[in-house]
C-alpha cells in the first residue's frame, strides 16, 4: 500500500488556508519528534541572550515537543473542519498564544535571541494568524 499527498489532501476543503495549516501540523510534528531526541533545534529558538548560554534542558524541550504536538493536532483539526468556529478559533489561539510565547521570551525574559531559529516561530505565527483573521468570513459560517 502506498501513501500520496493526494490521499492527504483529498478532504480538505477549497482553499489554500486549508493546505497551510495541513503542511504546517506535518512540519510541526516533525519539530516535535526533533525536541524529544535531540536539544539541537530547541536550543536554536531558545539561545539565550547575548550574555547566556541556552537554559533548554532535556525536560524542557519535551514540554516543548508535547506543547508543539498539541498545537500540531489543533492545527491539523482546523485544517479538515476550517468551517467550525470553534476549530478555526482553537487553531488561531493556537497563533496568538504562540506569537506571545516566543515574543515574550525574546523581548521579556532574554532566553530567546533573533536567529533563524526564533524568525521561523515569529513570521509563521504572524502570518499565520493574520491569514487566518482576514479569511475569518470566507471559511467559518
Amino acid at each position: 500500500m502506498s501513501f500520496s499527498l493526494d490521499q492527504l489532501t483529498a478532504y480538505l476543503p477549497p482553499g489554500w488556508l486549508p493546505k497551510w495549516l495541513l503542511f504546517l501540523s506535518v512540519v510541526s510534528i516533525g519539530n516535535s519528534v526533533q525536541a524529544y531526541i535531540s536539544l539541537a533545534g530547541t536550543r536554536e529558538v531558545y539561545a539565550g541572550s547575548a550574555f547566556s548560554s541556552s537554559p533548554v534542558t532535556p525536560l524542557s524541550a519535551r514540554t516543548f515537543g508535547t506543547w508543539t504536538a498539541l498545537s500540531s493536532i489543533i492545527r491539523l483539526y482546523a485544517a479538515y473542519h476550517i468551517h467550525e468556529p470553534v476549530v478555526y478559533q482553537l487553531a488561531l489561539w493556537t497563533y496568538g498564544l504562540a506569537f506571545a510565547h516566543f515574543a515574550s521570551e525574546w523581548l521579556v525574559f532574554g532566553t530567546a535571541r533573533w536567529g533563524r531559529g526564533l524568525a521561523g516561530p515569529i513570521f509563521v505565527s504572524t502570518v499565520t494568524g493574520s491569514w487566518m483573521l482576514a479569511q475569518w468570513g470566507s471559511y467559518v459560517r
